[in-house]
């Protein structure tokens, strides 16, 4: 085996270009299994932390909120706005029957805040009754959220004293928060008595007050409904829009069941595009490697003459192969952790679907499966052609190269 492996490496060494051309195409195969296996899988995460996320059966807005996108587009991308159902309205909704739990939620954009390039929304929430964000936030912080505090989704750039100023208040970053894959990562959380707070601070600090016709104290953005046992979701919606004007409630299933059909969509697109690009890459490497033994068949028939056995030949021709496709497929690896790490948000933003990257664990399993995959590729594909040269006998192979 020793010998077999010295002669590889010799063979490597003495054509570098051919062992290039071959590495380039192992590289290929790695990188296109890699990079869409590690996209679908962030995705298929990243619906199921959402779905974890949402923690309500249905979710109501203000009809107002239409103009800054679906419900979807609101919850995934964060997509800034102030938008608010009167203290009436949210009263009406309690009164429906069949809700269970119900919890409120109060939205606000702040100006370009000194932590941020852009604008980040502010979202608050009433720790007595949320089902929603506590359970999240319990992941990062188990303590109360005191009035003055906030919590900073994962992608937002905490200063080193750990206080950010809205509206010329400023707030004390109690924890950050574990990644979701959507927009809200960008988002900064709080108690209601907090929030209110800064938007009074806002109405008197901005020309246009956004508050104008908004009972600070009884509004909210968002109503989240967890159903009581024994009644339909959907009716218990429907009752909602067709009782109560001014408000739009949507089932989270039809909103996580229209993010599944994306996904899947999405996921059926990745795998065609992967598969394409091994088919070409297989195509070519087999063409190459065909190209190769022809070449060499002076060389293998030397090789027989000198007492090597057909064994041998295919010994040295799958550690030829597994040196190169080694090499080749590292660097595709490397590639691929470097495109994905700088594009997931890239990624998140384009596709408009929950992004959550894997833990290392799984980004290692599936760095070994690809490069498992495309250096067995690139054996089986040497033996291929090494078994088509060496079936011939071994004076025919010297006289056709004579």
């Amino acid at each position: 085996m020793k010998f077999a492996f010295d002669t590889a490496l010799k063979n490597v060494k003495r054509k570098p270009f051919r062992s290039c051309i071959m590495a380039v195409l192992t590289l290929l195969l790695s990188l296109a299994v890699f990079a869409g296996a590690f996209t679908v899988m962030s995705l298929r995460r990243g619906l199921s932390d959402y779905r974890a996320r949402l923690g309500a059966d249905i979710i109501v807005v203000p009809s107002s909120a239409k103009g800054h996108g679906t419900v979807n587009d609101i919850l995934l991308q964060g997509i800034t706005g102030n938008y608010y159902m009167s203290g009436k309205e949210i009263e009406k909704i309690r009164s429906v029957e069949g809700i269970g739990e119900i919890t409120t939620q109060f939205f606000l954009t702040s100006a370009k805040a000194s932590c941020c390039s852009t604008r980040v929304q502010i979202i608050g929430f009433d720790p007595e009754t949320d089902f929603s964000i506590l359970p999240w936030i319990g992941e990062s912080y188990q303590a109360t959220i005191s009035d003055g505090d906030i919590i900073a989704g994962s992608s937002i750039n905490v200063p080193s004293d750990r206080t950010i100023t809205f509206y010329g208040q400023n707030y004390r970053v109690a924890a950050q928060l574990a990644e979701t894959g959507t927009g809200l990562d960008s988002a900064v959380y709080t108690n209601m008595n907090t929030i209110r707070q800064m938007a009074e601070s806002a109405s008197n600090l901005l020309e246009t007050d956004p508050f104008r016709d908004v009972n600070i104290r009884t509004a909210a953005s968002a109503v989240l409904i967890r159903v009581a046992g024994g009644y339909s979701i959907e009716d218990v919606a429907d009752d909602i829009n067709i009782h109560i004007t001014k408000v739009q409630a949507t089932p989270a299933k039809s909103m996580v069941s229209e993010i599944s059909e994306g996904l899947n969509g999405v996921s059926r697109i990745i795998g065609l595009l992967v598969g394409a690009v091994w088919v070409l890459a297989l195509i070519v490497l087999i063409a190459v490697y065909a190209l190769v033994s022809n070449e060499r068949r002076k060389e293998f028939a030397i090789l027989r003459i000198m007492g090597a056995s057909r064994k041998m030949l295919f010994r040295i021709m799958s550690a030829e192969a597994a040196l190169i496709g080694a090499i080749g497929a590292i660097l595709g690896l490397a590639i691929g952790l470097l495109l994905t790490t700088l594009l997931s948000g890239r990624l998140q933003s384009v596709l408009n679907l929950p992004f959550s990257t894997p833990g290392w664990q799984s980004v290692l399993g599936l760095a070994l499966g690809a490069f498992a995959v495309s250096v067995i590729a690139g054996i089986v594909t040497a033996l291929l052609s090494a078994w088509r040269i060496t079936k011939s006998e071994t004076g025919l192979l010297l006289r056709e190269d004579g």
